[in-house]
């Protein structure tokens, strides 16, 4: 559920009008519902109720406005943080360094040596070799990281292939069968306090099959780790859960996945920790367009909204669905091609899509854009940065600025010999 609703004929996030939000800022426009956000916080938390020893840390990559960080903390989540930089966003919305998951596959040295110094509280370390450095750094601080083993189990997601992470050809994890040693060999390194295993096959997962097989694998390494003389008392179990793109789809709830949970873990004796990003965020914000010109194709128009891949760039890059309805919707449908204007064939965010009739300056959204939207958005074409806004009853404040391109060329040098 979101609260994008038609009021009056006419589209409302929450109690505000979209055509109020696209005559104050402009398009394309991301615009977000506070109440969506703290419902699907709330749900997922409560969707874990039976689990006795929890935390929570929203993954930062879905959304990353300070806005929405300041809502994820209210509601008593921490962060999954996979950059130095997302762990400076975390730190400046005031959620506090021991509640920060340093996650991600390639951290630096310097990101090692900030993520300790903000005193976070776990690392997921991806391979021995990350470890190893880690150890060196923390050592010298005279401190010990608290970590956790990324394991990969080798387990298809069944998700789409550039966000499958759980796969032994994906670059995530140390391999299952060497897990064990690794960790051995890691517990015996000062500077690192090993804590716990951790596993993240993927995302947007439709079925939670691929998670229970993953999770009872892990199950399996917690017990010959443990029986080895080795600590366990924290067992990572990533995000993942899918949300539904087209009307009518249907995925997991937040309730039947606690249950899952509950029952594969039963006999773990450990605190489980979750990082959910897009089943919080997708459907807390929609992408606002105009219409510039509906184009004659040879089978069906080109609808050209203001909106392109650089704004909303998981079509082009996935083939990714999002739902496209008229703000102020007549009733009537055509068939039709939605198109950016960018020069990449690729721009492209439906073919053959019967979609509500539109002309030239009718507004629209692309619905579900709340995760992996504007923080992948690019100035592709010297285009604008996308602005984004947030929405929260009858009140609403844009909470990141459209950025003009002389404003992004400023930042860049000439150098004296082509002045």
């Amino acid at each position: 559920m979101d609260h994008f609703e038609l009021r009056g004929g006419v589209l409302h996030a929450e109690d505000v009008p979209l055509t109020a939000i696209a005559a104050a800022v402009g398009t394309p426009v991301y615009v977000y519902s506070q109440a969506t956000f703290e419902r699907h916080a709330r749900a997922f938390a409560d969707g874990l109720a039976a689990i006795p020893r929890k935390h929570l840390a929203y993954a930062i990559k879905a959304n990353p406005n300070l806005a929405v960080l300041r809502i994820m903390r209210a509601q008593g989540y921490g962060a999954d943080v996979v950059s130095g930089g997302e762990m400076a966003r975390a730190l400046a919305a005031g959620m506090p360094g021991c509640d920060i998951v340093f996650s991600g596959v390639g951290k630096d040295a310097g990101e090692m040596a900030a993520a300790l110094d903000a005193g976070v509280g776990q690392f997921n370390l991806e391979s021995e070799e990350e470890g190893i450095e880690l150890a060196a750094i923390a050592a010298a601080r005279g401190i010990a990281a608290a970590c956790a083993l990324r394991v990969n189990p080798d387990v298809d997601a069944g998700t789409h292939g550039k966000i499958s992470t759980g796969k032994a050809e994906n670059k995530f994890g140390v391999p299952y069968d060497r897990a064990g040693a690794i960790y051995a060999r890691l517990a015996g390194l000062p500077g690192l306090e090993m804590r716990g295993l951790a596993v993240h096959i993927g995302s947007q997962l439709a079925s939670l099959d691929p998670l229970e097989a993953a999770f009872v694998k892990m199950g399996a390494l917690l017990g010959e780790v443990r029986a080895a003389g080795l600590t366990v008392t924290h067992m990572d179990l990533g995000g993942g859960i899918g949300v539904p793109y087209r009307a009518g789809e249907v995925f997991p709830t937040p309730a039947e996945y606690g249950a899952m949970v509950a029952r594969v873990s039963a006999a773990w004796d450990a605190t489980l920790m979750f990082e959910p990003g897009r089943v919080i965020a997708g459907n807390a914000g929609v992408l606002l367009t105009r219409v510039i010109r509906v184009k004659p194709g040879v089978t069906q128009p080109f609808v050209i909204v203001d909106a392109a891949m650089n704004d909303l760039l998981r079509p082009a890059m996935y083939d990714a669905w999002h739902d496209f309805a008229a703000v102020s919707p007549t009733g009537h449908t055509m068939g039709a091609n939605i198109v950016g204007p960018i020069c990449e064939s690729s721009d492209t965010f439906a073919m053959g899509r019967e979609i509500d009739a539109m002309t030239a300056g009718d507004l629209a959204i692309f619905r579900t854009a709340g995760a992996y939207g504007a923080t992948m958005a690019s100035t592709y074409n010297s285009r604008a940065l996308v602005p984004e806004v947030m929405v929260s009853g009858s009140r609403w404040a844009v909470v990141a600025d459209r950025f003009a391109p002389e404003t992004i060329f400023a930042a860049e040098r000439v150098p004296d010999w082509l002045a």
